[in-house]
């Protein structure tokens, strides 16, 4: 018998409302309801804090509950293998990574870091006498491409001083309020201040040039910076969900994410495409886990 949602779905995300994870949210909702792919109304709720993970202990209110569905990223892979968390996805029911996010490195407008050698120079010669904002966790994809971008300069990743806020857009407003030096944050967070003229973008870990607003700002590769590091942005399901609602919730969210409205959103949110099926993911995510755990131990990120 094939399940279908019985009642309001409610989306969770970890961050406020403008955030990463919430801007997933609300283009998922926005498009699973104007596709009419569940016949249900979904509803978005923001659960700030504790570095997005309250969300997890919110959806173990709801075993076996097909109706609730939080926002996740590789920061439950990496919350683990540094400490932070006693859990990995395999606790929970994973379902689909959606699409993916690559970090951008920002300053003030008025900083006299005015470019990417600026920064490479900054890092290798004194990688502390710099604070850097990510979001939301130490040891995360934003973390980690900060400290490979450390390493390459020659500058000590143990020595940087960094920033966790449980939000992107928290991360940007402490940058301008001048807290710290460079945010090293999702790129659709920085696009309301670069469109001001407030935040410039030295680079973007993207394999190629993004568009619009960052197609000015060069990739860490043209610099010669072995740097390609993205945070993918997928949904979880609560633990013990059945066969039949894992198959439904494949059903909707492949074909929310191969729809014109989906794709509409990749461009204005400056997304790169990537679905990955919840049968793809129990190989996915262990290899993931395999190579953020090198990663990390390499430099010197591990708890």
């Amino acid at each position: 018998m094939t399940w279908r949602p019985e009642r309001e779905v409610e989306i969770v995300a970890g961050t406020p409302p403008g955030g990463g994870l919430d801007r997933t949210a609300r283009a998922l909702s926005k498009v699973l309801e104007s596709r009419r792919l569940l016949d249900m109304p979904v509803k978005v709720t923001n659960m700030p804090g504790d570095g997005s993970r309250r969300i997890w202990a919110y959806l173990d209110r709801f075993p076996g509950d097909p109706h609730v569905l939080v926002v996740s990223s590789p920061n439950v892979t990496t919350d683990n293998l540094t400490g932070l968390t006693a859990f990995d996805h395999d606790a929970y029911t994973p379902l689909a990574i959606l699409h993916n996010e690559y970090i951008a490195f920002v300053v003030r407008a008025d900083s006299p870091l005015r470019n990417a050698a600026d920064l490479l120079r900054c890092l290798g010669a004194d990688a502390g006498s710099l604070k850097v904002a990510v979001a939301t966790s130490p040891g995360n994809p934003n973390h980690i491409a900060l400290a490979r971008v450390t390493r390459h300069a020659g500058g000590g990743v143990q020595a940087l001083k960094v920033r966790a806020f449980d939000s992107a857009r928290h991360a940007v407003g402490n940058v301008m309020a001048g807290d710290t030096d460079v945010g090293a944050i999702s790129a659709a967070s920085a696009v309301p201040e670069l469109a001001a003229g407030a935040l410039r973008a030295l680079a973007v870990s993207a394999p190629a040039r993004l568009a619009g607003l960052y197609e000015h700002a060069p990739t860490w590769v043209e610099q010669g910076v072995d740097c390609v590091v993205g945070a993918w942005r997928g949904v979880n399901g609560a633990r013990g969900l059945t066969a039949e609602q894992i198959a439904s919730w494949d059903r909707a969210l492949a074909s929310a994410t191969a729809c014109d409205e989906w794709r509409a959103e990749i461009a204005r949110n400056y997304w790169s495409p990537m679905y990955v099926g919840s049968a793809s993911l129990r190989d996915y995510l262990p290899r993931e886990r395999a190579e953020m755990s090198a990663m990390l131990s390499e430099l010197g990120l591990m708890r």
